[in-house]
């Protein structure tokens, strides 16, 4: 997700973003724990979305 993306959207529409990547997260790392996944890159992708969400709206409530 790109962060020109991100700015873009509403804080409803973040907020639901972020509830969603954390779930997909919690699901893809269960799933590497039992079996490894073919692509750990998503990982990492889901955990540096989740982190470009959480600056953005820090740098909101500045």
């Amino acid at each position: 997700m790109k962060l020109e993306e991100i700015r873009k959207m509403t804080a409803e529409e973040l907020e639901k973003n972020l509830k969603d990547l954390r779930e997909e997260l919690g699901n893809l790392s269960f799933q590497h724990r039992i079996r490894p996944l073919e692509d750990t890159s998503r990982l990492k992708k889901i955990r540096k979305d989740i982190a470009r969400i959480e600056t953005i709206k820090m740098q909101a409530v500045n």
